[in-house]
């Protein structure tokens, strides 16, 4: 017998099947064949939130949650953030490798010409209020690049993906600071393609040259949040993909996907818990509440990682430079006291509750002077890397096809039709 199989026996009919495995997985579609009565559609698995199904093959993000482990392509998220760039960063991502000199300085030539948006976009939020969301306004700006760039429909061919990819990881910037902008009434700002991706992006915000230190916190946190693997987001980019639409309508997709409270808007909860707190010594108070109940530990735990989120650390870090720059923010000593009692208390550790990226993220955005609107697009603009780069993957995978999952329908049998008059 095969070693790389699996053999499931049906105690309803006492059959026996045998079912190949590949790379730790059997294919889904491979149950079909166990069956009760020769009619039967099949086995299916019932996997809400695909907690554990994969959708697809990727070379791109690694991670081992137990072990707090993010790799891109197999770089440590802790080396790249140390000693690499957020450009570097989203050419590993797309291309598979690390960018040699020659190759990083085309690369970051051909976004900074693509930085401008399309010269119909002037008006773009022109029919919005000033109040609008910063999220409701990228998704209208990724919408609209769908209208104004035609051939980004040419999906199946590789020179017009190309052009869309470095399109989207330059306008997503612009159109991030463009939103900033308007919500303030302020003119834009034209982008400087001798600047940094990071430097380029706080000028166009603030009009003003930023400090070296601040842009390389941006840097580091526009590394940090490039890509994670198949998150909500990613897999509403894929998903979106699989059925051919263009790739900025799937960034729209993926956008709203992120802007929900539960994916993209966890830092902002942490600052409102840090505020609630209000002081170091008010802390012990507050978790006994929250072990009694009467709250959540925001900023702790995660869906993929059982142990300290290594981006967690590095963005720690991060903070205090931004912090010798902008002045400290008290609250930075109510959430570092409050990591240290949390990470030493049993009721937290046996549930495996660390810190996540969220935990200290929304302390720096507050700190570069950003409104907790913002922090949502703040994360969304580098991940459109990873999302461009997870499409272009799904775009070149043989096996993938339009996503269509199953249900379960426990609903009426077969009923007929009663006249509306005939009604009880």
């Amino acid at each position: 017998m095969p070693s790389d199989t699996l053999t499931i026996t049906d105690n309803r009919t006492g059959k026996s099947y045998e079912v190949p495995i590949e790379n730790d997985t059997i294919r889904a579609t491979d149950l079909r064949k166990i069956k009760a009565e020769a009619d039967d559609f099949g086995l299916m698995t019932y996997d809400p939130a695909y907690m554990n199904t994969a959708s697809c093959k990727s070379t791109i993000t690694f991670i081992d949650g137990d072990k707090g482990i993010l790799n891109y392509r197999g770089y440590p998220i802790e080396q790249l953030a140390e000693d690499g760039s957020y450009l570097e960063t989203a050419y590993l991502l797309w291309h598979g490798s690390l960018p040699t000199t020659d190759q990083l300085s085309a690369f970051t030539a051909t976004v900074n010409a693509n930085l401008p948006l399309p010269a119909n976009f002037a008006g773009i939020y022109d029919g919005f209020g000033r109040d609008a969301h910063p999220m409701a306004l990228l998704m209208a700006g990724f919408a609209g690049l769908a209208a104004a760039y035609p051939d980004a429909k040419n999906v199946l061919d590789k020179a017009s993906r190309e052009r869309q990819i470095f399109r989207g990881l330059a306008q997503a910037m612009t159109l991030g600071a463009w939103g900033y902008r308007f919500r303030k009434g302020l003119p834009m700002v034209t982008p400087r393609p001798d600047l940094s991706f990071p430097a380029n992006f706080l000028y166009m915000l603030f009009e003003k040259e930023p400090d070296p230190r601040l842009v390389r916190a941006m840097d580091i946190l526009f590394i940090l949040h490039a890509d994670h693997e198949q998150n909500c987001s990613t897999s509403t980019m894929r998903l979106v993909g699989s059925s051919q639409a263009d790739p900025f309508s799937s960034l729209a997709a993926a956008c709203a996907a992120l802007y929900g409270p539960l994916h993209g808007g966890a830092n902002e909860a942490v600052l409102k818990m840090l505020r609630h707190i209000g002081s170091v010594e008010n802390i012990p108070s507050f978790i006994e509440k929250v072990k009694g109940g009467e709250g959540r530990l925001m900023g702790f735990g995660h869906r993929v990682y059982k142990n300290y989120d290594p981006r967690a650390r590095i963005i720690k870090a991060a903070a205090e430079d931004v912090f010798a720059v902008t002045g400290k923010n008290p609250l930075l000593d109510v959430a570092s006291e409050l990591e240290k009692i949390a990470l030493h208390d049993e009721y937290f550790i046996k549930r495996k509750l660390y810190p996540n990226v969220d935990f200290y993220s929304g302390l720096i955005y507050e700190a570069l002077g950003f409104p907790a609107e913002m922090f949502t697009v703040l994360f969304a603009i580098p991940r459109v890397s990873g999302w461009l780069s997870q499409w272009e993957e799904l775009m070149c995978d043989e096996d993938q096809k339009i996503g269509r999952p199953r249900q379960i329908y426990l609903g009426e049998g077969k009923r007929d039709y009663v006249p509306l008059a005939d009604r009880k």
